[in-house]
């Protein structure tokens, strides 16, 4: 019987603020819920899930994501467990902002973020790197107390590319490169030592 452990992690449904043009950076002072569009994104995440057997469904816990997992989980007849741990990055006074209000408001500190996006954390935030190393302790312990089973974890944007870079070696200053779409679907498989990043940024129906 494997031990390996196969980690389905989504980045959560869109919001009216994910949908903006521009946009505005959320991260967790901002809860918005999903909006039409993104609890029809959830819908089909949880079509592509279906047929995997979940045993677990963890979320973090701002509305969005929860109610994200909620769709998944109900199919699956489980609850959602909250991870504080997978909450989004903090943006700091950025957010609820555009990037170019962002820059017109912090143009020194909005040039450092650019040029260092991994390290500079964005102003009275957090990094990339301060999100990375929460993520990948948190999301190994979900596995390890899931040995042999497959689970869905939700969390945001931010951090689930600062958790994917570290897993695939992409340098920190890099992980903005790394694309997640409202409901995209990675696979992640833990087997002992070894963690694989199987799938990245799948959408239904191409899971």
């Amino acid at each position: 019987m494997t031990t390996a452990t196969h980690v389905y992690l989504l980045r959560h449904g869109a919001t009216a603020l994910n949908r903006e043009i521009p946009y505005r950076l959320q991260g967790r002072s901002l809860d918005p819920p999903l909006d039409e569009i993104g609890v029809g994104q959830s819908d089909l995440a949880t079509i592509a899930l279906r047929h995997v057997p979940l045993t677990a469904v963890y979320a973090s816990p701002l509305l969005r994501a929860r109610q994200t997992a909620e769709r998944v989980a109900q199919s699956h007849e489980l609850d959602v467990r909250i991870v504080p741990e997978l909450v989004e990055a903090s943006l700091g006074c950025w957010e609820g902002l555009t990037w170019d209000q962002a820059l017109a408001a912090d143009p020194e500190i909005y040039k450092a973020f650019h040029d260092n996006p991994g390290t500079v954390p964005y102003p009275d935030g957090e990094s990339f790197l301060d999100a990375q190393r929460r993520m990948i302790p948190a999301v190994a312990a979900l596995a390890a107390a899931h040995p042999g089973e497959r689970i869905a974890v939700v969390s945001h944007n931010v951090t689930n590319r600062a958790y994917l870079a570290g897993l695939m070696g992409i340098p920190i200053d890099r992980a903005r490169e790394i694309r997640q779409a409202n409901c995209g679907i990675n696979l992640v498989v833990y087997d002992g030592a070894t963690v694989v990043v199987e799938m990245l940024n799948a959408r239904y129906p191409l899971v």
